[in-house]
């Protein structure tokens, strides 16, 4: 089995910062793509930013120069690091990966459980 565990989130003042985490763990063999997705009650879902395995970097347009995406392979984790957040940064944020477990290779799409960041004076 694996699951995806993520940390980090909570309030902090307009201008401030955060950092989450998303650590996979369990039968992983290797892991393609980390992203981080975030959900206000009432909207869809919407992609904040991805990275490749090799490191490729995409972001929203809404918080490119204020985001940084991050991986460690050795460790299976993904980092956000949030800057300069605004109260529209408010959401549950969510991580997701695709990656293939150890033999049989199973490919498995996976979400985190989500985290909340709430950004207000």
């Amino acid at each position: 089995q694996v699951q995806l565990v993520e940390s980090g989130g909570g309030l902090v003042q307009p201008g401030g910062s955060l950092r989450l985490s998303c650590e996979a763990s369990g039968s992983i063999f290797s892991i393609n793509k980390m992203g981080w997705y975030r959900q206000v009650p009432g909207k869809e879902r919407e992609l904040v930013a991805v990275i490749t395995h090799g490191g490729t970097t995409n972001y929203a347009e809404s918080v490119k120069d204020r985001f940084t995406i991050s991986r460690d392979n050795t460790i299976y984790t993904a980092y956000l690091q949030m800057d300069s957040l605004k109260p529209e940064d408010t959401a549950t944020y969510y991580c997701n990966t695709d990656l293939y477990s150890t033999p049989p290779y199973k490919y498995l799409e996976l979400w985190g459980q989500g985290t909340l960041v709430a950004v207000s004076s």
